[in-house]
């Protein structure tokens, strides 16, 4: 081609190497790389705090990679093209692409704007293992249940492609009217809470190969078990990494195989399986994010108590396994796995909260929060989702933490106000004698809550209210 230029849209890829979208694009004399924050079509669903952070940080490590020459814009993604297009001579648009539901209607528009105008518009997968509509059962519907979706569908089908190159010659273009500095972005918050969160982070493309490379080596050779562990370092972590595409899941999931084949690898291929699940249902389902899979549940007997809700939030419940999980999430934007399962369950269960509650919590605070794995998420561990935990699973903290913190390190970590208790008490201090608790310096409503409910009689609460929507549910 003779002085093409050519787009390269990046959205959730924010990295050089297995990026289809870049890889088709530098087949053009010049490429004008893009992103946009656009927040007006994404409308509820427009970045919590602690990705609006990582995007700030993703942006500038791409930025630095592309030696300055990344076009950073905000505002509606169809008046940035237009813009874009006024000024320059586009043949060709590519973009990997994004299954949002409002990324989905966006796009589709888009492409017909661009197209009407004359301008070619090639779009890739740069997100997923499997395209949501490629895994469907033998009658063409979609996979309700994990297993078999994993199972029969995902793993008898054409395995993930090899991750492609970091092209080795692309021409980018300056865009020196329509750009703006990241820092301009407004991204970070300006209250700081951000700060807390850089120690435990290293955000970027080359940070993201690291962890990758770091967990390969140290942590999947434990990953079946170990992966349950709190206080132990044997998860990836790189949730955040693929979140915001500084990782691809054919990267990830080709580095695992390549690694042997043996129950850890399975297992935590499986894991990618299940964030290939969530998109599933994501695609399928686009109200999942605020409409119950199950609409029996739509008449569950939900509480509404904001106190409680924030007790919650700030990890001040009194049940220490909920509580360090719930401050392992504010200082870190990130939260262990098993502990996740534990203090949603709490939530749901134990309080009674609207699964809604917890879901934006998420969405506002973790890094690697993500729509379709957060939905999908508190769907099953409420109940009322695909493949959901049955509502009558209640976890219970006390044993969780017995179980999974056998050391207690993980509560004292993020609990230090009770960290002199001996093991046997410190998942449930309420238990404690008083000699013990003043031993170990804590008063209890003082120095660390009582509990904010009782864990036997909000369980057995909320198995009646299950019972009684079940028993309706019968009789309609």
């Amino acid at each position: 081609m003779n002085n093409s230029i050519s787009i390269c849209w990046f959205r959730q890829d924010l990295r050089l190497a297995d990026n289809p979208a870049l890889t088709n694009a530098s087949q053009h004399d010049n490429v004008l790389p893009i992103y946009i924050i656009d927040d007006i079509n994404a409308g509820q669903h427009a970045l919590g705090g602690a990705c609006r952070y990582w995007l700030h940080h993703s942006l500038t490590a791409l930025d630095q990679s592309l030696k300055g020459k990344l076009s950073i814009h905000q505002g509606n993604a169809k008046e940035v093209f237009d813009d874009i297009l006024s000024r320059f001579d586009v043949q060709t648009v590519y973009w990997n692409r994004c299954y949002q539901p409002w990324q989905i209607a966006r796009d589709t528009a888009l492409k017909q704007h661009l197209q009407a105008k004359g301008v070619s518009v090639i779009s890739s997968n740069g997100s997923l293992l499997w395209e949501p509509w490629q895994i469907s059962k033998s009658d063409g519907t979609p996979y309700k249940v994990f297993t078999p979706f994993y199972r029969n569908g995902c793993l008898m089908a054409e395995p993930p492609r090899a991750p492609l190159p970091t092209p080795k010659h692309v021409t980018c273009l300056d865009d020196e009217r329509g750009a703006f500095q990241v820092k301009n972005s407004q991204l970070l918050t300006k209250g700081q809470w951000h700060r807390k969160l850089e120690p435990h982070w290293d955000i970027g493309e080359e940070g993201a190969y690291t962890r990758l490379q770091h967990f390969l080596k140290e942590a999947l050779p434990f990953y079946k078990d170990g992966r349950n562990i709190p206080a132990k370092p044997y998860i990836s972590k790189l949730s955040p990494h693929l979140r915001f595409g500084e990782l691809s899941p054919n990267q990830v999931w080709h580095a695992a195989q390549h690694m042997g084949d043996n129950e850890h690898i399975q297992m935590f291929c499986s894991e990618l399986g299940w964030r290939e699940f969530s998109y599933s249902l994501l695609y399928h389902h686009p109200n999942l994010p605020n409409q119950n899979l199950n609409t029996k549940f739509d008449a569950f007997p939900w509480t509404e108590n904001m106190q409680l809700l924030t007790a919650w939030q700030k990890g001040l419940t009194g049940i220490p396994m909920v509580d360090a999980g719930m401050r392992e999430l504010w200082q870190t934007g990130f939260m262990h796995n098993r502990v996740r399962m534990i203090a949603s369950s709490f939530l749901v269960k134990n309080l009674r909260l609207h699964w809604h509650h917890g879901e934006r919590w998420f969405w506002d605070t973790l890094v690697d929060a993500d729509l379709a794995s957060n939905s999908a998420s508190w769907q099953w561990i409420a109940g009322c989702g695909a493949d959901a935990a049955p509502y009558y699973r209640i976890f219970n903290p006390v044993i969780q933490g017995q179980k999974f913190d056998v050391s207690g390190d993980y509560v004292r970590q993020f609990i230090p106000e009770i960290a002199a208790l001996p093991n046997k008490y410190l998942f449930c201090p309420w238990q404690a004698p008083a000699p013990v608790l003043k031993a170990a310096g804590i008063t209890l409503g003082s120095t660390y809550p009582n509990p904010i409910v009782d864990l036997k009689q909000s369980r057995n609460a909320a198995l009646a209210a299950f019972q009684q929507l079940s028993n309706k549910h019968t009789t309609q």
